[in-house]
């Protein structure tokens, strides 16, 4: 039996946060929950087990394309995929998001045929 995947899921609506966690968990997928990437970044200097970041893109201190830029710039985390979830469907923003070294740009909310697309990236 395979160790449960741990995701890193960074979201400031709760509801979100509700939604992704519940979908995530259906998969055998352990989830930690942040309200946002500074609590991320802290998180991730003390775990050493995540293995995927998903992250919101519209958050008030920093977006989820400021998290990936400071996680692509760590030599200690840039190894760690990250996944961007977004309500808008923004070309720009999603092109800006990949170029900057994000495996993935999804449309909220995130569903069920969404999981298998992430598990790859693991």
């Amino acid at each position: 039996m395979m160790a449960s995947p741990h995701v890193l899921l960074v979201e400031d609506s709760c509801v979100d946060r509700l939604v992704a966690s519940r979908v995530l968990k259906c998969f055998n997928i352990r989830v930690t929950a942040v309200e946002g990437p500074k609590e991320a970044l802290k998180f991730l200097d003390t775990e050493h087990d995540v293995q995927l970041i998903l992250t919101d893109y519209c958050m008030p201190d920093m977006t989820g394309y400021d998290l990936l830029v400071e996680v692509k710039k760590s030599p200690r985390l840039n190894h760690l995929p990250v996944v961007i979830i977004c309500t808008e469907d923004i070309p720009e923003r999603i092109k800006m998001c990949l170029d900057g070294g994000a495996k993935d740009y999804i449309i909220k909310p995130i569903k069920v045929v969404n999981v298998s697309r992430l598990l790859s990236y693991i």
